[in-house]
C-alpha cells in the first residue's frame, strides 16, 4: 500500500539501484520497505482504519486485500475478529506483515500476488484496496480488468471498498523531503516530480531513499513512482460498466461525508 503524499551495496554518493513502478506496486526493496514501515507501521491510522472498520462491521465472511503491504489494515481487521487474507508482490513487505501478525497474535495469511492474480470466483464477502493502491495500475484497461476480476471474486452482495486520491493531486508537483531518525543514523526520502500527463492523468516521480551514518551516505535507492489519478464520477461510471451497483462515496474518511472540491481522499464502496 502506498500514498503519494507519504511515499514511501553502499551507494557512497551514487544511486544503488533503479526500479520502475507499475501495477505490481512498488518493489519495496531494502530502504523503500524500511521507510514504509517507519511511515505506516501496523497500528497507525490516517482515519482509514476507523472508516473501514465501520463499513465492515457487519461483514462475517472472508475479507481479501490485494497489495496488503506490511499488513497495516489487514492485521487491524483481523484483530477485530474478521477473517482476512491478503496478497503482496514484495517479499520484504510480506515478511513485515507476517512478523506483525505473529506479534499481534492474529491469523492474517498473506501470499505473493498482483492485482492480475485475482482469479477467485465468489470467494469473498469484501475486497478492500485502501491507501490509493489501485492508482498504481496506470493503464485504464488494466484497471477495468482488475475491477472485473474483483467483481467475479465477490460473493453476491459482496462489496469492493477502496480509496482514491483527489484528481487535484495530479498537479501537486512541489519537491518534498522527509527524514526518520534510526538507531545508527538517519534515513531520508526526497521526491521530485519528473512529469505530469494531464491527458493520461498520470504523474511520474523520482523517489530517492538514503541512509546516513555519522553524516556519511552509506546506502541509496532510486525508484520511479507512477500514479494514475481518477475523477470520482469517472470511476463510478467504470464500476457500473464492470457490473457493480449502489456505488457510494465517503469523503476524507468521514462516513457519509459528501465529496467536495476540498476533498483529498474519496473512499468508494461498490456492491456486486
Amino acid at each position: 500500500m502506498l500514498w503519494p503524499d507519504s511515499f514511501e551495496a553502499a551507494a557512497l554518493g551514487s544511486v544503488a539501484s533503479v526500479q520502475t513502478t507499475n501495477q505490481a506496486a512498488s518493489a519495496y526493496r531494502n530502504l523503500a520497505a524500511v521507510v514504509y514501515e517507519l511511515d505506516k507501521p501496523v497500528g497507525r491510522s490516517f482515519g482509514d482504519i476507523e472508516l473501514y472498520t465501520e463499513l465492515l462491521k457487519d461483514t462475517s465472511g472472508l475479507i481479501f486485500e490485494p497489495a496488503a503491504g506490511n499488513g497495516r489494515m489487514l492485521i487491524s481487521l483481523a484483530s477485530k475478529g474478521h477473517a482476512v487474507q491478503g496478497t503482496e508482490p514484495s517479499a520484504d513487505m510480506r515478511r513485515l506483515c507476517e512478523r506483525a501478525a505473529t506479534a499481534a497474535g492474529v491469523h492474517a495469511p498473506i501470499g505473493a500476488g498482483l492485482f492480475s492474480d485475482i482469479n477467485a470466483v465468489e470467494a469473498f464477502e469484501a475486497v478492500i484496496i485502501p491507501a490509493g493502491s489501485l492508482q498504481l495500475v496506470t493503464s485504464p484497461q488494466e484497471v477495468r480488468d482488475t475491477l472485473e476480476r474483483v467483481h467475479r471474486a465477490l460473493l453476491p452482495g459482496g462489496r469492493l471498498i477502496f480509496d482514491l486520491d483527489s484528481l487535484r493531486g495530479l498537479f501537486e508537483t512541489s519537491p518534498s523531503a522527509r527524514s526518520w531518525a534510526i538507531d545508527d543514523g538517519l534515513i531520508t526520502l526526497s521526491e521530485l516530480v519528473e512529469s505530469v500527463s494531464p491527458a493520461d492523468q498520470v504523474r511520474t516521480s523520482q523517489l530517492r531513499y538514503e541512509r546516513w551514518v555519522d553524516g556519511t551516505l552509506t546506502e541509496a535507492q532510486l525508484e520511479h513512482f507512477v500514479l494514475r489519478f481518477w475523477g470520482h464520477h469517472e470511476m463510478s461510471t467504470l464500476l457500473e460498466l464492470c457490473g457493480f451497483t449502489d456505488v457510494q462515496l465517503h469523503g476524507d474518511y468521514q462516513h457519509g461525508t459528501a465529496i467536495t472540491a476540498e476533498t483529498t481522499v474519496a473512499t468508494i464502496v461498490a456492491t456486486k
